[in-house]
């Protein structure tokens, strides 16, 4: 009996997903999903100047190999896109119900 329980602490901590270093490739992906959104709320024309920053310091992260704030500030700028992207479209008709009538 009392070495089942040491066992099974083992069993339960061996399952649980331990964190792990940003890489190159994955700041690379997060990156460029970054960018789409990016471009995608400047054809809107609807770009926050938070989310070019957030990508400048991605960039500026990468290029100092820094791959995890690299990859946390493009996640970071990929939100900010599509927050962008999610205002523009909603104020497409939003503003109608402030029209004076």
């Amino acid at each position: 009996m009392k070495r089942t329980l040491p066992l099974a602490m083992l069993l339960a901590l061996s399952l649980v997903p331990t964190a792990r270093a940003a890489t190159e490739a994955d700041y690379k992906a997060a990156y460029a999903a970054a960018e789409a959104a990016s471009k995608e709320a400047a054809s809107l024309r609807h770009q926050w100047t938070t989310t070019v920053s957030t990508l400048a310091a991605a960039k500026k992260a990468a290029d100092g190999g820094d791959f995890d704030r690299a990859f946390a500030a493009a996640k970071e700028a990929e939100a900010l896109a599509k927050a962008s992207i999610f205002q523009a479209n909603s104020e497409k008709e939003a503003w109608k119900a402030m029209e004076i009538r």
